[in-house]
């Protein structure tokens, strides 16, 4: 049976939905809204950190909301593709009605909660689609998936800019470009939600006493720290520690276009060799490749483009496997899959709402200044080593608890 016959390319599309939902608009709406509005950037972090708050504690209860509409999950998934779909042309295409801080706020809470349920009801879905598969259907699965979801970032990330050359409001076109994609991706999937056969779990319970469960949402919390941390940092390294402002796009750019074309090379090794034996040797990779920037300074930005593009690819893995390694248990555990991956999306979201929480104030308390202020050597110093050192760190503990699982499924 090949990919098509198997609507997997639909799968794809879903995924790059969501993903352009989601960093992408971390990049694009402060900086829109400052700009439009002269709302203040602080103020606007403010409200982000909030709301990423707000996600980490909906998320379990999304997860059994879910879990509870799974016999009418497609209705359901569509309702919440509109309501994200509006919510974005209601924060780039339309004036604000009233505070357009308070207006920024309110759209970003509809945006984020609807593209929690629906990443949610997306891959408790895949559980049930990949144990219908031949093979290794959850890896397969998840190298179509991943490999859309990377796409869909660097295309979101890079669209209002190439707009901009031939609209004189680039946003409203991008968020029009939401709502054809948004149609187009869920039109793509109506034949795919269904899972009235599956049984019901009995709670996160049911996740969280299976100890392989328990120590793959470990894994991903200190897997996705890194991720977290060097997101959040990763302007103020480019800007500051290799003094080059103005190549943060690329950079940016590179680095997910990298991770997008080795996800399917690491899927389909992962299909002959094994999900964790690939994922170790991939995490190993990692801190080599990333590595690296602890030794970068001012003007290093060519050896910067190898760092993002080795770490990129590797990041390609772990967006790959470690959810295919997780979807796999779930299949065994909790079939119906809605509240182990409302507690996935719980882990993942809070260590970026902890790096942010957790690594600015450092950084602001070594006196790092950004835009035209002088930062003295010892923040800049504090701020390599949160951004490469810190990551490396987290990693070896993935490592080694990955390691300690002597019993997964790899299929």
């Amino acid at each position: 049976m090949t990919a098509r016959s198997q609507r997997l390319p639909s799968y794809a599309l879903f995924a790059a939905l969501l993903s352009a939902a989601g960093l992408p608009i971390y990049i694009h709406a402060p900086k829109f809204f400052v700009d439009e509005y002269g709302v203040s950037l602080a103020a606007l972090g403010a409200v982000l950190f909030g709301l990423r708050l707000l996600d980490v504690v909906q998320d379990p209860l999304l997860g059994r909301l879910s879990e509870a509409l799974r016999h009418q999950r497609g209705l359901a998934v569509g309702i919440a593709a509109a309501i994200m779909a509006m919510a974005m042309f209601g924060l780039f295409a339309l004036n604000p009605l009233g505070s357009p801080l308070i207006w920024f706020g309110a759209m970003l809470t509809l945006v984020f909660s609807a593209f929690s349920f629906l990443t949610i009801c997306f891959y408790a879905q895949g559980v049930a689609k990949a144990d219908l598969m031949p093979g290794k259907g959850h890896l397969e699965l998840a190298r179509w998936r991943e490999t859309g979801a990377l796409l869909g970032i660097c295309v979101a990330s890079v669209t209002p800019v190439g707009l901009g050359v031939w609209l004189d409001a680039p946003f409203a076109g991008f968020a029009a470009g939401f709502i054809v994609l948004a149609g187009a991706a869920v039109w793509s999937m109506r034949d795919e939600w269904r899972d009235a056969d599956l049984p019901t779990t009995t709670g996160f319970a049911t996740v969280l006493r299976d100890p392989i469960a328990r120590t793959l949402l470990l894994i991903a919390l200190f897997n996705a720290a890194p991720v977290a941390v060097s997101s959040t940092l990763f302007l103020f390294f480019v800007e500051i520690a290799l003094e080059a402002p103005g190549f943060e796009g690329p950079l940016l750019l590179l680095f997910f276009l990298s991770a997008a074309v080795a996800a399917p090379f690491w899927g389909l090794v992962a299909e002959r060799f094994g999900g964790k034996r690939i994922l170790l040797v991939a995490m190993v990779l990692g801190i080599a490749a990333f590595g690296g920037a602890l030794f970068l300074g001012p003007g290093d930005v060519w050896l910067f483009v190898i760092v993002c593009a080795a770490s990129g690819a590797v990041l390609g893995a772990d967006m790959t496997l470690l959810p295919a390694l997780f979807a796999t248990r779930m299949a065994k555990i909790s079939p119906s899959a809605a509240i182990g991956f409302g507690l996935w999306s719980f882990v993942s979201k809070f260590t970026l709402a902890l790096a942010a929480v957790a690594l600015l104030p450092l950084l602001e308390g070594a006196g790092l200044q950004s835009g035209s202020g002088e930062s003295p050597q010892e923040a800049v110093q504090l701020l390599i080593w949160l951004y490469a050192g810190v990551p490396c760190m987290l990693k070896l503990i993935a490592i080694a608890l990955l390691g300690s699982v002597k019993e997964i499924g790899d299929s």
